[in-house]
């Protein structure tokens, strides 16, 4: 029994042996090897938390996780390590008031960071947007190419990079062409001539759809005749494609062929006409 006090109390003068001895600052060997134990056992736990988060994602998704875990890790050994010493009776008092305004300073400055990243984790869990998504951001259109923690790059029409603040998909409205599936309708308006054989117009632009490649053949194009314009009757061309990011070269196509079958069908594309009437006072002033 003697023997076990008396280990019992060499363990404890060994646990509270100070390595560091000062008027704010007590260390013990005990509060050491807590912050080591603390710090394994938060590594250890943010490792299981990144298997459970990561479990169902694909593998390029898992790799954005890597440097999020990492921020955290550190910052949970910094709380670990405050929180431990704190306990243990040192006083962080003078630390924590010289430092706080660099942490002022430090969160507004960082504020739209955390704020880009929190959204970038929010929509590689959700799963709302993808690489090779066709979105709409700020009246561009681009074809997502990387989705990382912070930013999303998407490259635009004219082959020029788009980078949007991940925050963006959570406080703007953002057209995403594909969400769904592939296929998007498209459109090409027209307006005719008053008086124009609308059955004709509509046959024309019925069979320049049928014969682009590009054009799906299930859903079929259809026509609509949309309203009775100021100078024209409007029509619309509607169609479906599985490629909606290079359907402008598609329209392009589609109006060339419209405007020869039009012309060898002496059908008239319209411009804007307006009739001004001049009147002439009658009542000439005598003299």
């Amino acid at each position: 029994m003697e023997k076990l006090e008396g280990i019992f109390t060499k363990i404890k003068d060994f646990l509270t042996y100070r390595i560091y001895d000062s008027d704010t600052v007590h260390l013990t060997v005990g509060t050491f090897l807590t912050i080591i134990l603390a710090i394994i056992a938060v590594t250890f736990i943010l490792k299981i938390i990144h298997r459970i988060v990561t479990a169902k994602l694909p593998e390029e998704d898992k790799n954005k996780f890597i440097s999020i875990f990492g921020f955290l890790k550190y910052l949970f050994y910094i709380l670990v390590i405050v929180t431990i010493l704190h306990s243990s009776g040192v006083n962080l008092t003078v630390l924590l008031t010289a430092s706080a305004a660099l942490f002022v300073g430090l969160g507004f400055a960082l504020q739209y960071l955390f704020q880009d990243i929190i959204s970038g984790i929010l929509i590689i869990l959700d799963q709302s947007l993808h690489v090779g998504d066709i979105i709409e951001v700020e009246d561009k259109v681009g074809r997502v190419f990387e989705i990382r923690l912070r930013t999303t790059r998407a490259l635009t029409r004219d082959d020029k990079v788009i980078v949007i603040p991940n925050h963006k998909f959570l406080t703007d409205s953002i057209y995403n062409y594909t969400q769904n599936h592939k296929m998007t309708r498209e459109a090409v308006k027209v307006g005719v001539a008053y008086g124009s054989d609308v059955n004709l117009v509509t046959k024309i632009l019925e069979t320049v759809a049928a014969e682009q490649s590009s054009v799906l053949k299930n859903p079929k194009p259809f026509v609509l005749f949309e309203d009775f314009g100021d100078s024209a009757l409007l029509f619309s061309l509607n169609y479906y494609v599985t490629d909606s990011f290079s359907d402008p070269k598609t329209k392009s196509k589609m109006r060339y062929q419209i405007d020869s079958r039009f012309r060898e069908n002496q059908i008239t594309i319209p411009f804007p006409q307006r009739d001004v009437h001049l009147f002439q006072n009658s009542n000439i002033a005598e003299h």
